[in-house]
């Protein structure tokens, strides 16, 4: 059942503050590597599946870490350039109670966002490939990627390779403008979709659906409406989640494909100890049990409770195997695994 899977992202270094300290404040902070592809692609290695990145850092020692971090989680780096001036960092001011995480980017000019389509051979990356995963960040950080990110897409699509994109907005890195017309150029060429109903509101322009229904209903008629303006769309995904503070949510998985709409069961998440990365898991497991042609109420499960998993441990990526989501999916939380 192994697949080769190949990403394209940036690798973000992550400095994070200790809770209860402002980065206004902060002497010290926790170093971690991650990104939105690149923590997809760590959490389908630990399923077993061969994963392949395709990222650009730079020369130096940040560089060799950001690769030794890869190869720990048996990433393949094969395509991992060396190049440019800088790695791309963001500082996490850690959130409680009722006061929110807060990111700050430093990432502009990084070695990444000058990658660019001459650089890449990707008749050999896509080779034998099973499923191509990006997100839009990877778009937002320069004009260069946003070429190389539609090239990559339309090249997958060419060789027969299955396509996940996740939109993945983030406002401080640009506008909804922009996004929106970035984003409705690569959807023609994408077979698998994370978006939720804002993304389906305020970048594919779809009208706000009457209040009066619930949310089930509400999210069905947005995906069937996104469905008829793409229908190359097989699959489309998100999660619900209800922000009761910093360090409680509710979370619950969508899944739709073929005309019906799944749901897992809502999990209230207690004492969260990081959440970065957790819409990342949860889009690995949808990719995950896709991949391995699992029933969609199974698929909907796995990934809901991967993602619940995730925000127990700290760093961007999930390092919890199948068989410990499939287990943890199927007991009562907080029970002794004896």
């Amino acid at each position: 059942m192994m697949k080769k899977i190949i990403t394209l992202g940036e690798i973000l270094l992550r400095f994070s503050t200790k809770v209860g300290e402002r980065l206004s404040q902060a002497n010290q902070a926790i170093m971690h590597y991650g990104g939105a592809e690149t923590n997809v692609g760590v959490s389908l290695s630990h399923f077993g599946h061969q994963v392949y990145v395709v990222s650009k850092v730079p020369d130096h020692s940040l560089g060799t870490a950001v690769e030794g971090h890869l190869k720990s989680f048996g990433v393949h780096t094969d395509y991992l350039l060396k190049g440019g001036e800088r790695l791309g960092t963001y500082y996490l001011e850690s959130g409680v109670g009722p006061r929110s995480a807060q990111v700050t980017y430093d990432r502009k000019y990084s070695s990444f966002s000058t990658l660019t389509i001459e650089e890449i051979n990707f008749d050999e990356v896509f080779q034998d490939a099973d499923l191509f995963h990006v997100s839009s960040i990877s778009a937002a950080v320069s004009p260069s990627m946003k070429e190389v990110v539609l090239h990559a897409l339309r090249k997958a699509k060419e060789l027969g390779v299955t396509t996940s994109f996740d939109f993945n907005y983030r406002a401080k890195l640009w506008s909804h403008q922009e996004a929106a017309e970035a984003i409705q150029t690569f959807l023609p060429f994408v077979d698998i979709c994370f978006c939720g109903e804002l993304d389906a509101i305020y970048l594919l322009g779809i009208k706000k659906v009457d209040g009066g229904m619930d949310s089930a209903a509400r999210l069905e008629s947005y995906y069937q409406q996104i469905k008829q303006l793409y229908p190359n769309l097989q699959y489309i995904s998100s999660t619900f989640r209800q922000v009761r503070s910093a360090s409680t949510h509710t979370l619950q998985g969508n899944f739709y494909t073929e005309g019906e709409l799944y749901q897992s069961k809502v999990y209230a998440i207690d004492h969260i100890v990081d959440r970065v990365g957790g819409g990342d898991a949860f889009a690995a497991g949808i990719l995950n049990g896709i991949l391995k042609k699992k029933a969609p109420e199974e698929v909907v499960s796995f990934a809901t409770a991967a993602s619940v998993l995730k925000h127990t441990i700290h760093g961007d990526c999930n390092t919890f195997s199948e068989d410990e989501i499939n287990q943890f999916a199927s007991l009562e939380p907080g029970k002794i695994v004896r």
